[in-house]
């Protein structure tokens, strides 16, 4: 049931099982047939907002329906839609029309963040003593990047590939660190357990997230938003971290302090490692 219900398109799913679910779970498929591109845009609290009920009764309709839950139901519907993909053609601007698209994305970033909120986040970091980094799938490689570079700029972090490290991390966290949570969706359920640990343990803590109504985002005390206007979710461009990447670096910039990292030999790792390069 579960393998052959991906083949079917998801609108004709829920008009098929329609009469066989329960009334608050109807508020649900009554809003994605009526908005499916609204919808593909929704995390699980986004919808259920809009659908006026709870985030659990939306991932018991996609479970009803057949779904392994609200994620796999939500790529499916992006796949029906059928995204307009970018490709090149020979038309002399193609290339100037996609790279106009990520400057625009930025411009859009840029919009969502302001001055005192990224000036709050900066201090947050530099005032810390261990900033504790947590991402899990292919944001790990934010996370490791974002780890690096901090080192570089003589602030300690921990960061590890594996989400069990990273909440060992946290749980043996000190009065005076801070936890950065990097989730797109703000629903990776690895990065809520430790956010809420980290809450637990009083750590300050800071969200990269694409989306302002979720988990992440609520359990946070600052949130740093990378989301664009009019992105669509689309079943293959989820993987890009583009626009997560775009704010660390932006972040990274006003945290650098010239004396700190003198003071503490930050960049002596480089001068060490030189000699493996040409």
């Amino acid at each position: 049931m579960r393998d052959s219900i991906l083949e079917r398109e998801v609108l004709e799913v829920i008009r098929s099982q329609y009469d066989s679910i329960f009334s608050a779970e109807k508020k649900v498929a009554d809003y994605v047939l009526n908005n499916p591109y609204k919808t593909v845009d929704a995390n699980v609290s986004e919808l259920a907002k809009l659908s006026g009920v709870s985030d659990a009764t939306v991932v018991r309709t996609c479970h009803h329906l057949g779904y392994k839950g609200y994620y796999q139901f939500r790529i499916t519907l992006s796949r029906d839609l059928g995204r307009k993909k970018e490709h090149i053609s020979k038309e002399k601007d193609a290339i100037d029309k996609v790279f106009g698209k990520f400057v625009q994305k930025l411009q859009d970033i840029e919009r969502n963040i302001t001055v005192e909120n990224m000036t709050e986040c900066v201090n947050l970091i530099k005032e810390c003593d261990t900033a504790h980094i947590l991402a899990v799938g292919n944001a790990a490689n934010i996370a490791q990047y974002l780890g690096f570079r901090l080192g570089r700029l003589g602030i300690k972090a921990t960061y590890n590939v594996s989400p069990e490290y990273c909440i060992n991390y946290i749980n043996l966290a000190e009065k005076n660190d801070i936890l950065i949570a990097i989730s797109k969706t703000g629903t990776s359920k690895q990065v809520i357990r430790g956010t809420e640990l980290a809450k637990e343990r009083g750590m300050k803590i800071l969200a990269i997230t694409a989306s302002e109504h979720s988990p992440v985002s609520e359990l946070s005390d600052f949130v740093l938003l990378s989301k664009t206007q009019n992105e669509v979710f689309d079943s293959c461009k989820r993987y890009s971290y583009f626009n997560e990447l775009a704010v660390v670096d932006v972040m990274l910039t006003f945290v650098e302090d010239d004396e700190k990292i003198q003071f503490v030999k930050a960049e002596e790792p480089e001068i060490v490692l030189a000699e493996n390069k040409l």
